[in-house]
């Protein structure tokens, strides 16, 4: 270099503005020398240590080089300095490696195409020449220079400054003789404005506990999985024939330690499995667990999507929750959020000193109500971080499947938004066609990565086909909470029994569409917050017709075509609203009441599973049949529900009001039980119904079936019948 340009260049390095420090640093051939060129601002001398080499210090700088015969020094050298306070170091030059990612894992990138790009992007162990160290690699295009800062080097962004790969955006350094469990991040400065910012690994999978968010360099995980059995028959699952209840839990408030710790995941490996085997759900679908920052956000204001969140351990104890749920026969799904992101300034958010992930726009990039910044689904390295975010989840932590939160926040450009506060599509529409593209590449990956897995919408609109293939038009997803179903029912159900009569429509409207998606049925977390009320209080009456009223709702929905999920505490009737930052009242199963309603739940799920009836068509006409949908004036709903072999008759009473002599038809003659009473006394209710007689169909026609059965309907409750010889 010509010694004005050189000098400029040593400047640029010693400010930390250098965009392309290997240029300057490490080894170089000039003419008939060997140069090295090493950035030690806390050096007081340096030396190299294959044949103790001294470098000279160049005045007023705090670079130190050697020039010498070509072959003194190997290619993998040490340097040997001492700091200020005369300690010792000893390392690998970083800037003797050469680049590290293949152009071809930088195009697969760069085109939305890398379902596994957290392997290549973030911190990783990686070796080279037998030289062990992390290499990290981030992306931020905009940026003039982009440093690895952490302990390890005072976190002072001059010494570790990163090559960039090219047009990708992608910037790589690795440094020798690191070891995990060190914090780091990145300091980035933007080549615009100068702007320097300091933040977390987007790719990072470990974090420190909140409030601090360096992000941590994590080893290569040696945990042994135990679960392939569960592993190889989810590949091939017949999950839509298959009867799947959910308990929706957040891990901070489900139970907590004797001096109000949180549990951790080793420890809900015990208490929480054991207790969801023991009330027969199929699966435990957990809040957000992606790190965050703040407690009240739940977990949906998501700033690690590879990072289990340490509030309660690491990831390998996360795996060990996960692989002893699926050892217990017990699914795992994670509630994902790709519709949002916070704006901390450690986060995603101006990640480079420009809108990076989310849209420059505000009008496209930022929810309002959520004070959150929206993805912007268009641009291709975006796509890939949240790609390789879920097929992560699915892959190497053996989740389940995904719930995906706010869906309809995604499709439409005008989501909770005023006129002149949106912009429309190419076509002039609502549809946000980059998200749509998104979501259907998305739920085509992952299940092409991982068969047998599901992912379900947090859909509240009338889009249609969100459950069917994408080859079919649709948005691939395996299946839809039913929000319609539930804001319909629980509308209902909050009425006065002496007004029901006026809204049977709210009851019957669900099945006309019941089979146009695959449905879940949804009493989530969102229906018990925010003046919400618990789920007990939202029902009407004095003490003993809440629970009745909730142990008929319960047993409604048992019956009731779709998936189950229900919030943790209310399969008990907590009687306060959910609060994240306490525990759910335990105390209260003291009492008749609850005892009764977690008996009445744990009775329903071993039913569910246990009769094909119940279970095996939830998506298709062929498990449904209306016996009488129009008695509103007694607020009674009667139904069928049918597998190949056996059916169930199902009747509602929804009134305080008891009905003997109620006729109604059933699909055969012959003799039947009555196989379960939500009024039964083992739940707390008033012990009236069929179970102590013999009922035998007439040979009377009623409701267009050949014969009929004469019953007691007790009050606020529902009853299942079957023919005796299916009993």
């Amino acid at each position: 270099m010509q010694s004005d340009n050189l000098e400029h260049e040593l400047e640029r390095i010693s400010q930390g503005r250098h965009h392309d420090p290997f240029s300057v640093l490490g080894k170089h051939r000039e003419q008939d020398i060997d140069l090295i060129r090493v950035f030690l601002p806390q050096a007081d001398n340096v030396t190299i240590a294959e044949g103790d080499i001294r470098l000279e210090r160049i005045p007023d700088t705090d670079i130190f080089e050697w020039r010498g015969t070509p072959g003194t020094v190997p290619d993998r050298y040490h340097l040997v300095w001492s700091d200020a306070d005369q300690h010792e170091h000893t390392a690998h030059d970083p800037y003797s490696f050469p680049p590290q990612l293949s152009d071809f894992d930088l195009h697969l990138f760069s085109e939305g195409k890398h379902r596994h790009a957290y392997r290549i992007l973030g911190g990783h162990a990686h070796a080279i020449d037998e030289v062990t160290g992390i290499l990290f690699a981030v992306w931020a295009p905009n940026a003039e220079r982009v440093s690895v800062v952490g302990e390890f080097n005072r976190w002072d962004g001059r010494r570790h400054p990163m090559r960039v790969r090219g047009g990708s955006g992608v910037w790589e350094l690795f440094i020798p003789d690191l070891e995990a469990g060190n914090l780091y991040k990145y300091e980035i400065r933007n080549r615009e404005s100068g702007e320097i910012l300091t933040k977390i690994d987007p790719y990072a999978q470990a974090f420190e506990v909140r409030p601090h968010t360096a992000s941590i360099i994590s080893s290569p995980t040696q945990y042994a999985w135990n679960d392939q059995e569960w592993m190889d028959q989810r590949s091939s699952c017949d999950w839509q024939h298959t009867p799947m209840s959910v308990y929706e839990v957040h891990l901070g408030s489900w139970q907590r330690g004797p001096e109000g710790e949180f549990l951790d995941y080793r420890q809900l490996a015990e208490s929480l499995v054991n207790y969801v085997r023991e009330m027969g759900f199929t699966h435990i679908e957990l809040l957000p667990i992606t790190e965050h920052p703040y407690d009240p956000s739940w977990g949906y204001q998501a700033t690690g999507y590879f990072a289990p969140t340490s509030r309660y351990g690491t990831a390998d104890d996360c795996r060990f929750f996960i692989d002893t749920c699926h050892q217990n026969g017990i699914g795992v799904l994670l509630d994902w959020v790709p519709a949002h992101f916070p704006k901390d300034a450690h986060g995603l958010a101006r990640f480079d000193g420009t809108p990076l992930y989310e849209h420059a726009d505000p009008r496209l990039g930022e929810h309002l109500d959520w004070s959150t910044l929206i993805y912007n689904f268009g641009r291709n390295e975006v796509k890939n971080f949240l790609l390789s975010s879920a097929v992560f989840w699915l892959e190497d932590m053996h989740f389940d499947g995904l719930r995906v939160d706010a869906v309809a926040s995604i499709l439409y450009l005008d989501y909770s938004r005023k006129e002149g506060e949106w912009v429309p599509n190419k076509y002039g529409g609502r549809e946000n066609l980059e998200a749509l593209d998104f979501l259907r590449e998305l739920n085509v990956a992952v299940h092409e990565e991982q068969p047998g897995i599901l992912m379900i919408a947090e859909e509240s609109t009338s889009w249609p086909q969100v459950s069917r293939p994408t080859w079919t038009g649709g948005l691939g997803f395996d299946m839809k909470w039913n929000m319609g179903w539930m804001n319909d029912t629980l509308e209902y159900m909050s009425e006065d029994p002496l007004y029901r009569r006026y809204h049977q429509g709210n009851l019957t409207f669900s099945m006309l569409y019941a089979f146009t998606e695959n449905f879940m049925l949804p009493f989530s977390h969102d229906e018990v917050v925010h003046g919400k009320q618990s789920m007990v209080n939202k029902m009407p009456g004095d003490e003993w017709q809440r629970f009745a009223n909730l142990r008929a709702l319960y047993t409604y929905m048992f019956c009731h075509p779709g998936k189950k999920l229900l919030f943790m505490g209310t399969e008990f009737g907590q009687g306060q609203e959910w609060d994240s930052t306490r525990v759910l009242d335990w105390y209260v199963l003291d009492y008749p009441y609850h005892q009764g309603m977690q008996r009445l739940v744990k009775q329903l799920n071993e039913l569910y599973r246990a009769l094909p009836a119940l279970h095996y068509y939830e998506f298709d006409w062929r498990g449904f049949e209306w016996l009488d949908c129009n008695d509103a004036d007694n607020s009674v709903l009667s139904f069928v529900r049918r597998s190949d072999n056996e059916f169930v008759v199902v009747v509602v009473n929804l009134t305080p009001q008891p009905h003997h002599g109620y006729r109604i038809g059933v699909p055969e003659s012959g003799r039947y039980c009555e196989v379960f009473n939500s009024d039964s006394e083992f739940y707390a209710g008033s012990n009236m119904g069929n179970g102590g007689g013999v009922l035998i169909a007439d040979e009377l026609p009623w409701m267009n079936k050949s014969c009929s059965l004469s019953l007691t309907l007790p009050p606020l409750a529902a009853i299942l019948l079957q023919p005796e010889n299916d009993v």
